[in-house]
């Protein structure tokens, strides 16, 4: 992986925001800090300014594993061309709903001997959450071994959380590429930091897609990273001087 904010790789955002590109990001862990609580995660007010500004030179996307509503009601006020929620599901297909609602009193009746996980319904998919856990490699199998029996059930891991969404639904890398369709874009930067942005990543080594992890990890099929989430406000930074510099050209 390289370092995107080094000098030598200046060229390479430059090269992105002179053409009809695209900027996606994740939510949790790339525009806000991971929390232990879920429900307590926000964006710093530079990040919060930066975006903003962002949003006026670039078009800009959020996918998250988030509802669309819930990183709405975060970002409001910020002028984003989209969100997209619960993994790429939404808005691009709201059939799944009865899937999800049903994996939930399975796994809140077989997991209820765990008091730190947090069991959480978000319509189109579910995220057990075991952060608060104390025995978490324990609880992680017990999750795992539960979540397996859900029928039509695909599971995709993250920081102290399973994802369950529900077989054959839109993945994050099929939500970028529809947006970019959409927004008429040619390329795209896409800047996330889980095991669901993998999905973005895998599309980056065969089409024009900048894919940005944040924290480098010598398994992950992103080209490039920045060090950690605070410096996400460097990346925005950087990307508002390129068009920037490119307009007073």
């Amino acid at each position: 992986m390289h370092y995107i904010l080094s000098a030598r790789n200046r060229a390479v955002l430059e090269n992105f925001a002179s053409s009809a590109v695209l900027v996606a990001l994740d939510f949790d862990g790339t525009l806000a800090p991971i929390t232990t609580d879920p429900g307590d995660a926000t964006i710093r007010p530079l990040t919060r300014k930066l975006l903003s500004q962002l949003t006026s030179l670039y078009p800009c996307v959020v996918i998250s594993g988030r509802s669309r509503v819930d990183v709405r009601r975060r970002l409001d006020g910020i002028h984003l061309a989209e969100v997209i929620g619960n993994h790429g599901i939404e808005p691009l297909d709201s059939s799944r709903t009865p899937a999800a609602s049903a994996w939930i009193p399975v796994l809140k009746k077989r997991l209820a001997h765990f008091p730190g996980i947090l069991i959480e319904n978000k319509q189109f998919s579910v995220s057990v959450h075991y952060r608060k856990e104390r025995n978490k490699k324990k609880a992680l199998q017990s999750i795992l071994r539960v979540a397996r029996t859900l029928p039509g059930a695909r599971l995709v891991g993250g920081k102290r959380v399973v994802n369950i969404v529900p077989e054959g639904a839109p993945d994050k890398g099929l939500a970028l590429e529809r947006e970019m369709h959409r927004q008429r874009c040619n390329v795209a930067i896409y800047v996330g930091d889980d095991e669901t942005d993998e999905d973005v990543f895998s599309r980056a080594r065969h089409s024009k897609i900048l894919g940005i992890r944040v924290g480098a990890k010598a398994t992950s099929l992103a080209h490039f990273y920045i060090r950690n989430q605070r410096e996400i406000d460097s990346l925005l930074k950087r990307l508002i001087s390129c068009r920037l510099h490119r307009s007073s050209r």
